[in-house]
């Protein structure tokens, strides 16, 4: 048995070979076309299918189904104007179709750029983590950088490091000017490369 969507699909398409073989002259108006059964089995379809088919033929003026006397070709003219609209609906069908299929390409390709998106953020902050660590270093007494200026004390020329910020007497000094002066007691922030963190200790406190 033919499944309801296949069956729709398939008796469009007889109605179309048929009215087909009106306009080409294989059938002529007023001729008698096979019964039923026959065109069941000449399309290899279920009988419900050949009257769904004839049916529309009958609707749209091609022939006419009379129990005891068959299937009738009444216009030609009506196929022909029957096949031109099953063009348009065909092309429309198929413009739908491609519509459909790029929409579920653009989304997917969205979905797999926003992936990669998020990969790519993902793994630029975990590089960054890796390069660049943030130290809390605090300046004693002893420092040799106690009284110099930050650009005397050249953390960036001598470990890469870079003063973010100045923690002194409880107030922070964000983005400090080069001519800021340590003091004991100051707590540095600092970005530096991992594999610099042990001579940035030893620049603030050698011992």
């Amino acid at each position: 048995m033919d499944n309801t969507g296949s069956s729709m699909a398939r008796y469009v398409n007889i109605a179309i070979d048929i009215a087909s073989r009106i306009v080409r002259g294989e059938y002529r108006e007023g001729q008698k076309v096979f019964g039923r059964s026959t065109l069941a089995g000449k399309y290899n379809v279920s009988p419900e299918t050949i009257r769904r088919a004839l049916t529309l033929l009958q609707d749209t003026g091609i022939v006419n189904v009379s129990p005891g006397v068959g299937v009738v070709v009444r216009s030609k003219k009506a196929a022909e104007a029957f096949l031109a609209q099953s063009g348009q609906r065909q092309i429309l069908r198929d413009v739908q179709e491609r519509l459909h299929f790029l929409l579920r390409e653009r989304d997917m390709l969205n979905n797999e750029i926003e992936k990669l998106m998020n990969d790519l953020l993902d793994y630029t902050f975990k590089m960054a983590g890796r390069f660049q660590k943030i130290e809390e270093i605090k300046v004693t007494r002893f420092s040799p950088l106690v009284g110099k200026s930050l650009m005397e004390a050249e953390f960036r020329g001598k470990t890469g490091a870079t003063v973010l910020a100045i923690y002194r007497n409880g107030e922070e000094i964000v983005s400090p000017r080069a001519d800021n002066i340590i003091e004991s007691d100051d707590i540095l922030i600092m970005v530096v490369h991992p594999e610099m963190k042990e001579e940035l200790h030893s620049l603030v406190d050698p011992d």
